[in-house]
Protein backbone atom coordinates (compact mmCIF):
# COMPACT_ATOMS: atom_id res chain seq x y z
CA UNK A 1 0.00 0.00 0.00
CA UNK A 2 1.38 3.31 -0.68
CA UNK A 3 0.97 6.24 1.58
CA UNK A 4 -1.77 8.93 2.20
CA UNK A 5 -1.55 11.96 1.05
CA UNK A 6 -2.48 15.21 2.77
CA UNK A 7 -2.04 18.67 0.93
CA UNK A 8 -1.97 21.44 2.75
CA UNK A 9 -2.24 24.95 1.37
CA UNK A 10 -1.59 28.23 3.54
CA UNK A 11 -3.53 31.24 1.82
CA UNK A 12 -3.73 34.79 2.21
CA UNK A 13 -4.97 37.00 -0.24
CA UNK A 14 -4.03 34.13 -2.54
CA UNK A 15 -5.55 36.32 -5.92
CA UNK A 16 -6.05 34.49 -9.11
CA UNK A 17 -3.05 32.24 -8.37
CA UNK A 18 -4.98 30.30 -5.78
CA UNK A 19 -7.61 29.46 -7.89
CA UNK A 20 -5.06 27.78 -10.48
CA UNK A 21 -3.29 26.28 -7.55
CA UNK A 22 -6.77 24.06 -6.39
CA UNK A 23 -7.28 23.59 -10.09
CA UNK A 24 -4.14 22.07 -10.52
CA UNK A 25 -4.16 19.80 -6.72
CA UNK A 26 -8.17 18.63 -8.09
CA UNK A 27 -6.62 17.01 -11.59
CA UNK A 28 -3.73 15.28 -10.02
CA UNK A 29 -3.90 11.50 -10.86
CA UNK A 30 -4.22 10.23 -8.67
CA UNK A 31 -5.71 12.30 -6.40
CA UNK A 32 -4.79 13.35 -2.93
CA UNK A 33 -6.37 11.65 -0.13
CA UNK A 34 -7.37 14.88 1.28
CA UNK A 35 -6.50 18.84 0.63
CA UNK A 36 -6.48 21.25 3.52
CA UNK A 37 -6.94 24.76 2.82
CA UNK A 38 -5.68 27.18 5.71
CA UNK A 39 -7.55 30.54 5.30
CA UNK A 40 -4.41 33.20 7.27
CA UNK A 41 -6.93 36.08 7.45
CA UNK A 42 -9.79 36.82 6.07
CA UNK A 43 -8.47 40.72 4.00
CA UNK A 44 -9.94 39.05 0.11
CA UNK A 45 -11.77 36.39 0.74
CA UNK A 46 -10.09 34.42 -1.50
CA UNK A 47 -10.20 31.59 0.36
CA UNK A 48 -13.59 30.95 -0.60
CA UNK A 49 -12.60 29.34 -3.96
CA UNK A 50 -11.89 26.04 -1.81
CA UNK A 51 -15.60 25.74 -1.23
CA UNK A 52 -15.87 24.58 -5.02
CA UNK A 53 -13.15 21.84 -4.46
CA UNK A 54 -13.32 18.60 -2.25
CA UNK A 55 -11.32 20.66 0.31
CA UNK A 56 -11.11 20.92 4.17
CA UNK A 57 -10.84 24.65 5.24
CA UNK A 58 -9.15 26.20 8.40
CA UNK A 59 -9.90 29.71 9.04
CA UNK A 60 -7.94 31.97 11.09
CA UNK A 61 -9.57 35.23 11.69
CA UNK A 62 -6.18 37.63 11.96
CA UNK A 63 -2.73 36.67 9.91
CA UNK A 64 -0.65 34.52 11.83
CA UNK A 65 1.87 33.83 9.28
CA UNK A 66 2.44 30.75 7.50
CA UNK A 67 4.55 28.86 9.57
CA UNK A 68 1.09 28.72 12.00
CA UNK A 69 -0.96 28.03 9.06
CA UNK A 70 0.54 25.34 7.61
CA UNK A 71 0.95 23.80 11.29
CA UNK A 72 -2.91 24.52 12.03
CA UNK A 73 -3.31 22.58 8.49
CA UNK A 74 -1.04 19.29 9.78
CA UNK A 75 -3.00 19.15 12.83
CA UNK A 76 -6.38 18.00 11.42
CA UNK A 77 -4.48 15.83 8.67
CA UNK A 78 -5.26 12.44 8.27
CA UNK A 79 -2.77 11.28 5.73
CA UNK A 80 0.92 9.44 6.25
CA UNK A 81 2.24 12.35 4.07
CA UNK A 82 1.85 16.12 4.65
CA UNK A 83 2.51 17.61 1.40
CA UNK A 84 3.08 21.58 1.70
CA UNK A 85 1.96 23.12 -1.41
CA UNK A 86 2.41 27.21 -1.26
CA UNK A 87 -1.02 29.19 -2.93
CA UNK A 88 0.92 30.75 -5.80
CA UNK A 89 2.20 27.19 -7.39
CA UNK A 90 0.82 25.01 -9.76
CA UNK A 91 1.59 21.22 -9.81
CA UNK A 92 1.62 18.92 -12.33
CA UNK A 93 -1.13 15.72 -12.24
CA UNK A 94 1.49 13.21 -11.35
CA UNK A 95 2.87 15.56 -8.30
CA UNK A 96 0.82 12.92 -5.66
CA UNK A 97 2.08 9.94 -7.60
CA UNK A 98 5.36 10.97 -7.10
CA UNK A 99 5.58 11.70 -3.91
CA UNK A 100 3.59 8.91 -2.53
CA UNK A 101 5.96 6.83 -4.82
CA UNK A 102 9.48 8.07 -3.23
CA UNK A 103 8.72 7.69 0.20
CA UNK A 104 7.27 4.05 -0.32
CA UNK A 105 10.70 3.62 -2.25
CA UNK A 106 12.90 5.41 0.35
CA UNK A 107 11.85 4.08 4.11
CA UNK A 108 14.44 5.96 5.69
CA UNK A 109 13.99 9.62 4.36
CA UNK A 110 11.87 11.34 6.20
CA UNK A 111 11.15 14.27 4.19
CA UNK A 112 11.65 15.53 0.42
CA UNK A 113 11.74 18.55 -1.27
CA UNK A 114 11.25 19.44 -5.45
CA UNK A 115 11.67 22.90 -7.33
CA UNK A 116 10.34 25.63 -9.32
CA UNK A 117 10.57 24.55 -12.81
CA UNK A 118 11.97 25.96 -15.80
CA UNK A 119 8.94 27.88 -17.05
CA UNK A 120 8.00 30.71 -15.05
CA UNK A 121 4.65 32.12 -15.80
CA UNK A 122 5.19 35.79 -15.55
CA UNK A 123 7.02 37.24 -18.51
CA UNK A 124 8.73 40.02 -17.06
CA UNK A 125 12.42 39.76 -17.03
CA UNK A 126 12.94 39.93 -13.38
CA UNK A 127 9.84 37.28 -12.61
CA UNK A 128 11.70 35.13 -15.25
CA UNK A 129 15.13 36.05 -13.64
CA UNK A 130 14.20 34.65 -9.84
CA UNK A 131 12.07 31.62 -11.07
CA UNK A 132 14.54 30.29 -13.45
CA UNK A 133 17.63 30.89 -10.63
CA UNK A 134 15.73 28.81 -7.92
CA UNK A 135 15.09 26.33 -10.29
CA UNK A 136 18.98 26.23 -11.05
CA UNK A 137 19.44 26.35 -7.61
CA UNK A 138 17.81 23.32 -6.67
CA UNK A 139 18.70 21.49 -9.52
CA UNK A 140 22.42 21.93 -8.60
CA UNK A 141 21.73 21.24 -4.93
CA UNK A 142 22.94 18.48 -2.78
CA UNK A 143 20.37 15.20 -3.19
CA UNK A 144 21.09 15.10 0.32
CA UNK A 145 19.71 17.91 1.33
CA UNK A 146 20.45 20.22 4.12
CA UNK A 147 17.17 21.88 4.84
CA UNK A 148 13.84 22.30 4.01
CA UNK A 149 11.60 23.38 1.29
CA UNK A 150 7.75 24.29 2.01
CA UNK A 151 6.82 25.52 -1.33
CA UNK A 152 6.20 22.18 -2.70
CA UNK A 153 7.51 19.77 0.38
CA UNK A 154 6.48 16.73 1.97
CA UNK A 155 7.13 15.05 5.54
CA UNK A 156 5.92 12.06 7.14
CA UNK A 157 3.39 12.75 9.78
CA UNK A 158 4.67 11.16 12.49
CA UNK A 159 8.25 13.14 11.55
CA UNK A 160 6.91 16.39 11.31
CA UNK A 161 4.64 16.76 14.84
CA UNK A 162 7.78 14.36 16.60
CA UNK A 163 9.61 17.78 15.60
CA UNK A 164 6.78 20.49 16.63
CA UNK A 165 6.11 21.60 13.59
CA UNK A 166 7.46 25.11 12.07
CA UNK A 167 8.44 27.60 14.62
CA UNK A 168 5.52 30.27 14.38
CA UNK A 169 6.00 33.68 14.29
CA UNK A 170 4.67 37.16 15.65
CA UNK A 171 3.44 38.90 12.56
CA UNK A 172 2.52 42.13 12.49
CA UNK A 173 -1.19 42.90 12.54
CA UNK A 174 -1.56 45.77 10.58
CA UNK A 175 0.67 44.26 7.70
CA UNK A 176 -0.60 41.12 7.93
CA UNK A 177 2.99 39.65 7.53
CA UNK A 178 5.64 37.91 9.22
CA UNK A 179 9.21 39.26 9.80
CA UNK A 180 10.79 36.76 8.08
CA UNK A 181 9.87 33.52 6.09
CA UNK A 182 12.18 30.64 6.47
CA UNK A 183 10.06 28.74 8.80
CA UNK A 184 10.86 25.87 6.29
CA UNK A 185 14.38 26.41 6.48
CA UNK A 186 14.66 26.08 10.65
CA UNK A 187 12.56 23.17 10.17
CA UNK A 188 14.86 21.36 7.91
CA UNK A 189 18.32 22.02 10.06
CA UNK A 190 16.27 20.85 13.12
CA UNK A 191 15.27 17.76 10.94
CA UNK A 192 18.91 17.44 9.96
CA UNK A 193 20.15 17.75 13.55
CA UNK A 194 17.95 14.94 14.92
CA UNK A 195 19.77 12.85 12.50
CA UNK A 196 16.68 12.78 10.04
CA UNK A 197 17.17 12.24 6.14
CA UNK A 198 15.79 15.08 3.69
CA UNK A 199 16.05 14.32 -0.22
CA UNK A 200 16.22 16.92 -2.57
CA UNK A 201 14.35 15.41 -5.61
CA UNK A 202 14.81 16.87 -8.55
CA UNK A 203 12.41 15.83 -10.93
CA UNK A 204 9.49 17.21 -8.10
CA UNK A 205 9.23 20.25 -10.54
CA UNK A 206 6.31 22.72 -9.44
CA UNK A 207 5.48 26.25 -11.86
CA UNK A 208 5.51 29.53 -9.37
CA UNK A 209 2.95 32.28 -10.59
CA UNK A 210 4.51 35.18 -8.18
CA UNK A 211 5.36 38.43 -10.33
CA UNK A 212 8.26 39.96 -9.24
CA UNK A 213 8.98 43.71 -9.87
CA UNK A 214 12.86 45.34 -8.11
CA UNK A 215 10.57 45.88 -5.29
CA UNK A 216 9.00 42.98 -4.04
CA UNK A 217 11.96 41.05 -5.04
CA UNK A 218 14.61 43.36 -3.07
CA UNK A 219 12.12 43.31 -0.21
CA UNK A 220 11.88 39.15 -0.05
CA UNK A 221 15.46 38.73 -0.51
CA UNK A 222 17.17 41.14 1.98
CA UNK A 223 13.99 41.35 4.62
CA UNK A 224 12.33 38.39 4.72
CA UNK A 225 15.23 35.68 3.70
CA UNK A 226 18.99 37.43 3.84
CA UNK A 227 18.56 39.07 7.68
CA UNK A 228 16.88 35.96 8.83
CA UNK A 229 18.57 33.45 7.80
CA UNK A 230 21.68 34.95 9.07
CA UNK A 231 20.24 34.81 12.80
CA UNK A 232 19.58 31.48 11.99
CA UNK A 233 23.26 30.63 10.51
CA UNK A 234 25.23 32.39 13.77
CA UNK A 235 22.70 30.85 15.84
CA UNK A 236 23.56 26.85 14.51
CA UNK A 237 27.39 28.43 14.39
CA UNK A 238 27.31 26.73 11.02
CA UNK A 239 26.95 27.01 7.43
CA UNK A 240 27.12 24.39 5.24
CA UNK A 241 28.13 24.02 1.34
CA UNK A 242 24.78 23.55 -0.25
CA UNK A 243 22.05 25.85 -2.43
CA UNK A 244 22.12 29.74 -1.63
CA UNK A 245 24.91 29.33 1.04
CA UNK A 246 27.42 27.40 -1.19
CA UNK A 247 31.62 27.99 -0.74
CA UNK A 248 31.25 29.50 -4.36
CA UNK A 249 28.49 31.91 -3.36
CA UNK A 250 30.30 33.21 -0.17
CA UNK A 251 33.41 33.89 -2.58
CA UNK A 252 31.55 35.19 -4.88
CA UNK A 253 30.04 37.68 -2.08
CA UNK A 254 33.42 38.61 -0.96
CA UNK A 255 34.76 39.09 -4.69
CA UNK A 256 32.01 41.42 -5.16
CA UNK A 257 32.66 43.49 -1.76
CA UNK A 258 36.51 43.72 -3.39
CA UNK A 259 34.79 44.79 -6.86
CA UNK A 260 32.80 47.80 -5.40
CA UNK A 261 35.90 48.86 -3.31
CA UNK A 262 37.94 49.10 -6.54
CA UNK A 263 35.48 50.99 -8.40
CA UNK A 264 35.21 53.53 -5.25
CA UNK A 265 39.36 53.81 -5.65
CA UNK A 266 39.16 53.87 -9.63
CA UNK A 267 36.51 57.01 -9.24
CA UNK A 268 39.24 59.20 -6.26
CA UNK A 269 42.16 58.39 -8.80
CA UNK A 270 43.83 55.29 -7.36
CA UNK A 271 45.23 53.05 -10.25
CA UNK A 272 43.13 50.11 -9.98
CA UNK A 273 41.98 49.27 -13.54
CA UNK A 274 43.79 45.99 -13.55
CA UNK A 275 42.42 44.38 -10.74
CA UNK A 276 38.79 45.15 -11.75
CA UNK A 277 39.48 43.10 -14.56
CA UNK A 278 40.59 40.32 -12.43
CA UNK A 279 38.30 40.41 -10.24
CA UNK A 280 35.02 40.39 -12.83
CA UNK A 281 36.76 37.54 -14.77
CA UNK A 282 36.96 35.70 -11.69
CA UNK A 283 32.80 36.13 -10.98
CA UNK A 284 32.52 35.23 -14.28
CA UNK A 285 34.35 31.80 -13.84
CA UNK A 286 33.09 31.02 -10.74
CA UNK A 287 29.53 31.40 -11.59
CA UNK A 288 29.85 30.35 -15.65
CA UNK A 289 27.83 27.24 -14.82
CA UNK A 290 25.12 29.58 -13.67
CA UNK A 291 25.22 31.75 -16.79
CA UNK A 292 25.74 29.08 -19.10
CA UNK A 293 22.47 28.05 -17.83
CA UNK A 294 20.37 31.19 -18.45
CA UNK A 295 22.05 31.17 -22.09
CA UNK A 296 20.79 27.89 -22.64
CA UNK A 297 17.22 28.63 -21.19
CA UNK A 298 16.53 31.91 -22.68
CA UNK A 299 19.73 33.12 -24.80
CA UNK A 300 22.73 35.25 -25.04
CA UNK A 301 20.51 38.57 -24.18
CA UNK A 302 18.92 37.49 -21.69
CA UNK A 303 22.04 36.11 -19.69
CA UNK A 304 23.66 39.31 -20.25
CA UNK A 305 21.16 40.76 -17.95
CA UNK A 306 21.26 38.22 -15.54
CA UNK A 307 25.09 39.08 -15.02
CA UNK A 308 24.73 42.26 -13.22
CA UNK A 309 21.43 41.66 -11.28
CA UNK A 310 22.90 38.62 -10.08
CA UNK A 311 26.40 40.05 -9.02
CA UNK A 312 23.59 42.50 -7.48
CA UNK A 313 21.95 39.72 -5.46
CA UNK A 314 25.96 39.31 -4.11
CA UNK A 315 26.23 42.51 -3.15
CA UNK A 316 23.11 43.19 -0.99
CA UNK A 317 23.30 39.56 0.39
CA UNK A 318 26.63 40.81 1.51
CA UNK A 319 24.99 43.46 3.04
CA UNK A 320 22.18 41.45 4.70
CA UNK A 321 25.03 39.27 6.22
CA UNK A 322 27.02 41.72 7.58
CA UNK A 323 23.86 44.12 8.88
CA UNK A 324 22.62 41.15 10.37
CA UNK A 325 25.38 40.21 12.26
CA UNK A 326 25.45 43.67 13.81
CA UNK A 327 22.23 42.84 15.02
CA UNK A 328 22.70 39.82 16.43
CA UNK A 329 25.53 40.91 18.16
CA UNK A 330 23.65 43.55 19.67
CA UNK A 331 20.98 40.93 20.95
CA UNK A 332 22.92 38.94 22.35
CA UNK A 333 24.67 41.65 24.65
Amino acid sequence: MLPTVSVIIPVHNGGEAFGKCLRSINATQPAADEIIVVADGESDGNWRLARDFPTRIVLVPEPSGPGRARNLGAEIATGEILLFIDADITIPTDTIGKVREYFQDHPDVSAIMGSYDDQPSAPNFLSQYKNLFHHYTHQTGNRDASTFWSGCGAVRTGVFRGMNGFAEQRCRPTAGACPGTIEDVELGYRMKEAGHQIHLVRELQVKHLKYWNWHSLLKTDFFYRALPWTELLLTKGRMVNDLNIKKESRLSVMLTFALVFCWFTLLVGLPSGVVIVMLMAALLLINWGCYRFFYQKRGLGFALLVIPWHWFYFFYSGIAFLYGSILFRLKRG
